[in-house]
């Protein structure tokens, strides 16, 4: 028995570039991953097979709210399966995602913070706009689902 994921909110594509420029991802074998947390506290077991579209992390996202959670999108840009901007994740790499998301609790307003610090490293609202449809577009176009 699987259940199918949803979309994640549009600031996990930045949590996982950010993941991704900050060496977090940690390759384990070809479907398997292991993905530390921003402030390191936590590592995410993330598993991946594109081919059936199984996927699974035990990040909060992906088990309690049934959507792909940051570790997975992260595994899919270091394998080029979804894009990455270097420069935006790059500009995010040290972001403390858990504090800003617990302190706001709005996934709307931590965007908007975090938008504001790209702008103050030279990265357009509009690249970052961009950059977040491509990688949702592309995840999209996957069917993926996770085990009971």
């Amino acid at each position: 028995m699987y259940t199918e994921l949803s979309l994640p909110p549009r600031i996990k594509v930045l949590e996982a570039a950010g993941a991704v420029a900050g060496g977090r991802v940690k390759i384990v074998s070809e479907n398997e991953a292991e993905v530390q947390a921003s402030e390191g506290e936590r590592v995410y077991k993330v598993f991946t097979d594109l081919k059936s579209g199984v996927v699974s992390s035990d990040d909060n996202g992906t088990t309690f709210r049934n959507y792909v959670g940051y570790p997975i999108i992260a595994f899919m840009m270091i394998r080029g399966e979804l894009p990455y901007d270097p420069e935006i994740g790059e500009a995010l790499k040290d972001i403390k995602w858990r504090t800003l998301n617990e302190q706001y609790k709005s996934y709307r307003v931590v965007e908007s913070i975090i938008k504001e610090e790209l702008r103050s490293r030279g990265v357009s609202d509009r690249r970052v706009n961009e950059f977040i449809k491509k990688v949702l577009e592309k995840l999209s176009g996957y069917s993926l689902r996770k085990p009971l």
